[in-house]
Parts: structure tokens; sequence; C-alpha cells
């Protein structure tokens, strides 16, 4: 490689020495442009300056000039700025002043529309007031029109005067002293039939009415949206009735009343008997009512039966003992089958039979005979339990049937409506209801005969044993 740099290097060096010469007269050139080019910018600012310094020179002259004039410009404006400012001072003390009599002004304003609002707001909530009593009183249903001049101070309508006062004290005296009487008059009420009649009414105070039409005697309910008398509903018990006709008559001093305002009175008409809440209950509580009357039954046959069966114990023991001292066996026999529909002679009258034989064996055949009338005795005792036991557990189903219905109205109604689950909710009360209504007398029941059944066979056992010792009491007599 090296033979061919020295081959042409010469060529390298011929083109560097044919460059250089061409550059540097250019450069040459281009300085002596720039040195041209920089006098003439020179002698244009030096012209500019000299035009510069003679304008200025011409304003400073005109500028002081023109000073003497500014200067007594300026001392006539000083002068007007302090004559305004003094009058802008005697301007703010004056409104300052005007300030503050409005100040005061306003508050006596203030104080005295406070007081007229005060005295006009008590007149209006007094009227208010007034008003939502007298639509209460039930004395309102025997004065048509009561309390409607007050109407236009509650509703805004009026500016309450004196006059309005003064109506409003008389109304209240009035209803003071209506509210504190024991009135009999004729008066219109809404019969249990719907329609408006009118009849002898008994008024008591604002607690209780009460009405005899037709031979019918009931209470009243008021309603103050209609501010009428509506008869109950229902009428009365009997017991009730004939104290109101006794009052009303004159016949008595005491009278029933609702202290409650009708209250109380009104729980007559939503009260419902037993058999009015069976309907209620669905479904369910038809095998509850089934379990009732079977185990009715069962416990009236037992009844029965443990009554005929029983037998008065001792002093047929007694009978029967003296008979065996004597030795009176047919006497015996004779007097245990009189009685052999019952279980203690049956017992008697196989002792007696078996007589001859053993201690052991005749325990043995005691025994049996006993143990032959359990299953009589205690017939129907485990379904009369099982009875008692299913009861509630179907109130138990009734119960959980009701609620799942009662969910169901709540996914698809919501819960804004309570009727829509107050039906799921009563089923699943009633059938509780009646299910412990009827689980809770056969338990009584079963309890009952099971002890009566127990005492029998422990009676039975009993002589039994009586019977055995004085058989062989007999044997060992000489």
């Amino acid at each position: 490689m090296r033979p061919m740099f020295y081959s042409i290097l010469p060529w390298i060096l011929m083109a560097l020495v044919g460059i250089g010469p061409v550059q540097a007269e250019d450069m040459r050139t281009s300085h002596a442009e720039a040195r041209l080019k920089k006098a003439e910018l020179l002698e244009s600012a030096a012209a500019h300056r000299e035009a510069a310094r003679k304008e200025a020179a011409a304003s400073r002259a005109r500028i002081l000039q023109d000073r003497s004039s500014l200067t007594t410009a300026i001392e006539e404006i000083r002068r007007k700025n302090r004559r305004i400012e003094t009058d802008n001072q005697r301007l703010t003390q004056e409104i300052a002043a005007l300030e503050n009599q409005k100040a005061d002004l306003q508050k006596k304003t203030v104080a005295v529309e406070g007081e007229v609002r005060e005295t006009i707001g008590l007149i209006r909530s007094t009227a208010k007031e007034s008003l939502s009593l007298v639509r209460l009183s039930p004395q309102s249903a025997l004065i048509p029109g009561r309390g409607d001049d007050l109407e236009p101070i509650v509703e805004h309508t009026a500016y309450p005067g004196i006059d309005h006062v003064q109506g409003i004290v008389d109304l209240m005296f009035d209803e003071i002293q209506k509210s504190g009487e024991v009135r009999r008059q004729n008066g219109p009420f809404i019969n249990r039939n719907g329609e408006e009649t009118s009849a002898e009414l008994l008024i008591l105070g604002n607690f209780t009415a009460a009405y005899r039409w037709r031979g019918e005697t009931g209470f009243l309910l008021y309603s103050d949206k209609s501010r009428r008398l509506f008869a109950l509903s229902k009428l009365p018990s009997k017991q009730l009735s004939r104290k109101l006709d006794a009052y009303l008559s004159g016949a008595s001093d005491d009278v029933p009343m609702d202290i409650a305002k009708g209250a109380a009175l009104r729980q007559l008409t939503h009260r419902l008997r037993l058999w009015e809440q069976i309907p209620k209950g669905g479904p369910i509580v038809w095998p509850i009512l089934g379990i009732g009357i079977l185990a009715l039954l069962i416990v009236l046959e037992r009844c029965h039966f443990l009554v005929r069966k029983s037998v008065n114990a001792d002093r047929f023991m007694g009978t029967v003992c003296s008979h065996i001292d004597r030795e009176e066996w047919g006497e015996c026999l004779d007097f245990c089958s009189a009685r052999e529909k019952k279980p203690i002679p049956r017992v008697m009258m196989t002792g007696i039979t078996c007589r001859e034989m053993n201690r052991q064996d005749l325990e043995n055949a005691l025994q049996e005979a006993i143990l032959n009338e359990i299953p009589r005795l205690e017939r129907f005792m485990s379904t009369l339990g099982m009875l008692a036991a299913i009861a509630p557990l179907l109130g138990l189903l009734g119960t959980v049937t009701g609620m799942i219905n009662t969910f169901h109205a709540i996914t698809f109604f919501g819960t804004g409506n309570p009727r829509l689950m107050s039906g799921g909710i009563s089923e699943a009360l009633v059938t509780t209801m009646l299910g412990l209504s009827v689980a809770i007398p056969i338990m009584l029941a079963h309890t009952l005969l099971s002890r009566r059944v127990e005492n029998m066979i422990a009676t039975m056992e009993e002589k039994a044993v009586s019977l055995m010792n004085q058989l062989f009491k007999t044997r060992r007599t000489p």
C-alpha cells in the first residue's frame, strides 16, 4: 500500500497549491467592501445624532417658555381641589348625620314592625289553634259553620282586627263551656246504613257521644273532616247498651264513656271474634281445626270410658275382703261378676279364681290380668299426644307460608303499602294462634287423662297385692 500512496502524493500537493491564491483574493475584496459600509454607517449615525440634538434643544426651549403658564394653571387647580375637599368634608359630615338619623328611624321601624308582626302572628297562630280545636271538637257537629269566620285570618286573606280577637275569645269560652257539659238533645247523625237521620243524642263533653234511635242504642264517632257524627258500625255489647238506655231514661247515674275520644270505640269495629279470624288464616287452619275436633272426640270418649270403668276401690275391696274372710267364694264371685265390665273387679275375679295357686303363680296371674287391662285404659292416649304435637307444627307451617306470601308481596309491590303485607302477616299470626289454641288444651287433657290412667293402674296393682295378701292370710287361718 505504500507504493500506491507515494504515487498519488504529487497530485494532492498540486491541488492544494492551486486553490490557495484564489481564496486569498476573495478575502481581500470582502474586507474592502466592509470598510466602505462601515464608513457610510458612521456618517449616517452622526447626521442623526446632530438632528436629535437640535430637536431636543428646540423642545427644551419650548418647555422653558411654557413653564410659567403651567405653574399658574397648577396653582389654580390646587385651589379648586382644596375647595372641593372642603365641600366633600362638609357633605360627608351631613351624610353621616343623615345616616345616623336613618339608622335610628330604621331601628324604630324594625321594632314597631316586629311588634306588629309578632302581634299579628300571635293572633293568626291563636286563630289557627282555635280553629283546629273547634274542628276536632264533637260540639261542631251540632253547630253548623262553627269557626268559619276564622278561616280568612288563618289563610292570610284578611288582616286581623280587634273584632277577630274578640271572636276567638268568645269561641274559646263557648268551647270550654260546652266541653264540660253533659247534654241530651235531638240532632243529626249518619246511621249504620249510611243515611242521615235525626235522633236523641247524648253528648258527654268532648269524650263520648251516643244515640238512641228506633230501639237501637249505640255510640257515635265524630269526623273532623266532614264535621258530622257517625254511628259506630258495630253495636256495643248488651251490657253497654243497657247502661246507655238506663242513663238516657234517667234510671241510672252511671254511663260508659270513652276517655280516649273515640280511640277505644274504634277498636270495637276492628275486634274480631275467634270464628271471624279463622278464615283469615289460609288453608292450614282447616287441618288444625280437624285435629282439634278429633282430639275433642277422643277426650270425650276417654272421659266417658274412664267414668264408666271407675269404681270406689276401697269400698269394693272392703266388701271382697269381708267375703274372703268368711270364705264365701260364691258370693264373692257373684259380687265381682256384677261389675265385670270394670277393670278392678275383673282383676279381682282373676285372683279369686286362681286362689288355689301358690304365691308366685297367683302373682303372675294377677300381673297378667293387670297387663290385659292396660291397653284398654291407654287406648288413644298416644294418638292424643301425637295430635298435641302436630297442632303447633301446623301452626308453624302456616306461619312460614304466611311470611312467604308477605315477602312475595314486598318483592312485587315494595313496602309502601302496608295493606298488601297485612294478608300474609295475618295468615301467619292466625295459624300460630290457632295451632297453640288447639295444642294447649289437648296437652292439658292428655296430661290429665294420663294421670287418671296411671292412678287406675296403680290402684289395680295395689288392690291386687291386697287381694293376694288376704287370700294367703285366709289359707293360714286354721
